[in-house]
């Protein structure tokens, strides 16, 4: 395995290249760039399998070096500084990322992760859907990936009826579609489809309120929502939902 690293930082490269070489990690060669342009040769010339990438390098960023190539032969990992605005666009994307100070046991899963993956070609449209939520697209154009274990899903998130918790698995269910398990928490998907227009209405449950049919009043209430797919509410969170429905949100 050919990792790259890049980064402006002397001391973040050193303490990487450190990490790598004490992980046991099977690396055949670590190559190192510290700036946009050196780090676009470094990958033309050696082909890493494996580019760790700084979002900001100098007066340019890695999503800079990311427009100037025409092919994504290699896993990508970012670099950040927190930042919750460009967390939030990894996740969406579900493109790895290492949040600053580097912690070795996160960097060893993000490489080990990155390796298994090594057969997939799907970066182009992850770094697509990355720029979407970084971008000021209408909502009901913005897309997230959903990995299950056989491949990435590319979803709009307003086909998305709602998420429920199974066991340790979400349980997506979309537009048109079967319903996808996908190995992350519900909790996850709460805070990163909130913003969309999805709320809890119960522990184990998220929905759209876009793909609300009606509040069935049976059986204590519960939500009957698109594809006549339904949704428990919790005695907590009736008031809640019920207001938010009379308001017309």
């Amino acid at each position: 395995m050919r990792i790259l690293i890049i980064d402006d930082e002397k001391t973040i490269q050193d303490g990487i290249v450190h990490m790598l070489h004490s992980s046991g990690l099977n690396i055949d060669a670590i190559y190192q760039a510290f700036s946009v342009d050196s780090g676009i040769e470094t990958i033309l010339h050696q082909s890493p399998d494996v580019v760790l990438l700084d979002v900001e390098i100098g007066k340019e960023t890695g999503f800079d070096l990311l427009r100037r190539l025409n092919d994504y032969s290699f896993q990508l990992i970012f670099i950040t500084a927190h930042n919750e605005y460009a967390v939030q666009a990894f996740k969406f994307s579900a493109i790895d990322f290492l949040l600053k100070p580097i912690d070795p046991e996160e960097l060893v899963t993000g490489i080990k992760r990155a390796e298994e993956r090594m057969k997939e070609r799907f970066l182009s449209e992850q770094l697509s859907i990355m720029r979407g939520q970084l971008e000021s697209l209408k909502a009901t154009d913005k897309k997230i990936v959903l990995r299950d274990n056989d491949s990435l899903h590319f979803v709009k998130i307003h086909d998305i009826i709602k998420c429920e918790a199974d066991s340790s698995y979400t349980k997506v269910y979309l537009i048109n579609s079967k319903p996808l398990y996908i190995s992350r928490t519900l909790k996850d998907y709460e805070t990163m489809l909130a913003p969309y227009g999805f709320v809890r209405t119960h522990h184990s449950h998220i929905v759209n309120i876009h793909r609300i049919v009606r509040f069935d009043k049976n059986d204590g209430g519960g939500l009957v929502l698109e594809g006549d797919i339904t949704a428990p509410v919790s005695q907590r969170k009736k008031e809640y939902i019920l207001s938010i429905l009379s308001s017309g949100e």
